[in-house]
């Protein structure tokens, strides 16, 4: 569950994309009534990437996230995972996906809910056993085995289901905003927390957020999404050196990217948004979390 030794966690092992999306779109309904989610999608993502995806509310960001996990199918278009189509990447296991909420089983303890799936695959007790202490000691969670997730803080559950995500080893990780329920202070830690295990891992990450600075904190790079129907509008790589720590968000380089984000947000085909129609998912909100 560790990187390959002597390659950093943060460098791609290879140009060859492990997500593609090619000429996606979705559509939802049929006639009058329709709605266009997203339109004209093409994205690779490379391996051991972490790439956060960041757009105004209902621009179609966890549509594209649930198109990789083949939860839903693209209206034209392909979605191919580890050169696979969506489906049987998804009957292989190739990806682990973290919610918004935990979504855990109050009946069962921490480590029986990080089994779960091992439990589903088949997996013998001991080798479950076995798996569930070497993800605690990951997540840092090893004295909570036998706790419910009652009994957990917002942050601690979410340290859970991220395990329980990746007990399997999948290749891929999906998150949608599994932070966004979380107090600013809990969010911070938790963006530290994911960042090592993503480094520990090795794992490709895609990622959803409508956070400004949790995007450019965590990524290798920025998709940049335009409201409603979906486009990316614009990729900003972020070359800020790792491992990244609290200190990353206090230097000149993190704001300035924070700065290059909010802006590419508040670009409509090119102008600025007027002040009555602002994505209040990037000036507002850095604003409000004492970025700007």
């Amino acid at each position: 569950m560790t990187a390959d030794a002597g390659r950093p966690a943060s460098e791609p092992t290879s140009d060859a994309a492990v997500v593609e999306l090619s000429g996606v779109a979705k559509t939802f309904g049929a006639g009058p009534d329709s709605t266009t989610a997203l339109t004209g999608i093409d994205l690779a993502v490379r391996s051991r990437e972490f790439v956060s995806l960041i757009g105004p509310s209902g621009c179609g960001k966890s549509t594209l996230l649930r198109l990789v996990a083949d939860l839903i199918a693209p209206t034209t278009g392909e979605v191919r995972v580890n050169g696979k189509t969506a489906r049987q990447a998804r009957l292989d296991r190739d990806y682990g996906m973290v919610f918004q909420a935990p979504v855990l089983m109050d009946w069962r303890t921490v480590a029986t809910n990080i089994e779960l799936p091992l439990e589903i695959m088949g997996y013998d007790k001991a080798e479950r056993k076995r798996r569930s202490a070497d993800l605690l000691r990951l997540v840092e969670l090893e004295g909570f085995a036998e706790r419910h997730p009652w009994q957990l803080s917002g942050g601690m559950q979410q340290r859970v289901a991220i395990a329980r995500a990746i007990a399997f080893d999948p290749k891929i990780l999906l998150m949608d905003e599994p932070f966004g329920a979380l107090d600013e202070m809990t969010r911070e830690r938790m963006n530290v927390e994911v960042m090592r295990i993503w480094q520990e891992t090795g794992t490709t990450v895609l990622f959803v957020t409508h956070s400004i600075p949790e995007a450019v904190f965590l990524s290798s790079r920025v998709v940049v999404m335009s409201a409603r129907p979906g486009r990316i509008s614009r990729v900003i790589d972020v070359d800020l050196p790792r491992p990244r720590t609290i200190e990353t968000r206090e230097s000149e380089a993190y704001f300035h990217l924070v700065t290059e984000v909010r802006e590419a947000l508040r670009q409509r085909e090119g102008q600025p948004v007027g002040p009555d129609d602002r994505d209040p998912t990037s000036t507002d909100r850095i604003r409000a979390e004492g970025y700007a």
